[in-house]
């Protein structure tokens, strides 16, 4: 496992007793339902569960995204100390892209499609700090090269729809980088892409990691890609956290049986001739959390 080295013991993220809401017309549905855990600098989380089971919420909580009808309706989230739970949205204009970025499954929720790379980010570097254009051109031209794209010079010249979809993902990896934030939330980036291209980005995003401190959010369904990627893994299950752990011990030795019976759902992980593995209701029952 990777060493996570950081001054002191602050964790850069705090979520404590996490609560989002969204009303319905058949009632409140609560997506996220009491979650806690903490980040170090430098560290990989991988946030894991099935689709509706509250780790994109969770993400989009902490990144200050939760639009009517929902809401936070309780709870603490702090970077650095800071609160943002209620943080006005002019606060909010200092904090995302600059301190806090979310990289999304499809890159087209972040890329204009009438707007060349250049121009796009060029665009996030001024919106945040004073510099000249020549120096926020080179910036991407230099970021670019971080994540692994061929001849930058001709891609910032490019529009979206001019690049494969990795190369799109890989670009908006890069303009997640241009302000240096202290945090990534990367929610399933790699799963509509074929799994060399996954592996590859997989990589740049281990890589980059390690070379500039950063810490990284990874939320999926998928538990063999945060095995090979996160320090600590946290299993969600229908808004819950219901398990949080060295990676090492989750994966070898989980404790709760819906992480079990995630395990066991694996290729390879199942005796052949075993009976297709269902998640029943007795699953649900709850372990406490565990900051690590």
């Amino acid at each position: 496992m990777r060493q996570i080295s950081h001054q002191d013991n602050t964790p850069l993220l705090e979520v404590r007793d996490l609560h989002t809401q969204f009303a319905t017309q058949d009632g409140i549905v609560r997506a996220v339902d009491g979650v806690s855990f903490t980040l170090q600098r430098g560290e990989i989380f991988g946030l894991v569960g099935e689709s509706g089971s509250g780790k994109s919420q969770t993400g989009y909580s902490i990144m200050g995204l939760i639009d009517p009808p929902g809401r936070i309706a309780s709870g603490s989230i702090k970077l650095n100390g800071q609160e943002l739970v209620n943080l006005p949205h002019a606060g909010w204009r200092s904090i995302r892209g600059r301190r806090i970025a979310m990289i999304f499954q499809d890159p087209m929720m972040t890329l204009n499609p009438v707007l060349r790379i250049g121009t796009q980010m060029t665009e996030a570097i001024l919106a945040h700090r004073k510099v000249s254009k020549e120096q926020a051109l080179q910036e991407a031209h230099d970021a670019l090269v971080k994540v692994g794209i061929p001849s930058p010079g001709q891609r910032l010249k490019c529009y979206p729809h001019e690049l494969s979809g990795g190369m799109r993902q890989r670009v908006v990896i890069a303009i997640s980088l241009l302000n240096k934030p202290d945090l990534f939330i990367a929610d399933e980036p790699t799963t509509a892409l074929d799994v060399t291209i996954q592996s590859q980005i997989l990589f740049e995003m281990q890589k980059l990691v390690r070379e500039t401190g950063t810490s990284l959010i990874w939320i999926t369904h998928d538990l063999a890609v945060v095995a090979a990627l996160a320090d600590r893994i946290g299993v969600m299950k229908k808004g819950r956290l219901v398990e949080v752990g060295l990676t090492d011990d989750v994966i070898e030795r989980p404790q709760h049986p819906y992480t079990q019976a995630l395990m066991r759902a694996i290729p390879g992980n199942s005796p052949r001739g075993s009976k297709l593995l269902t998640l029943s209701n007795h699953q649900d029952a709850e372990l406490p959390a565990a900051s690590l």
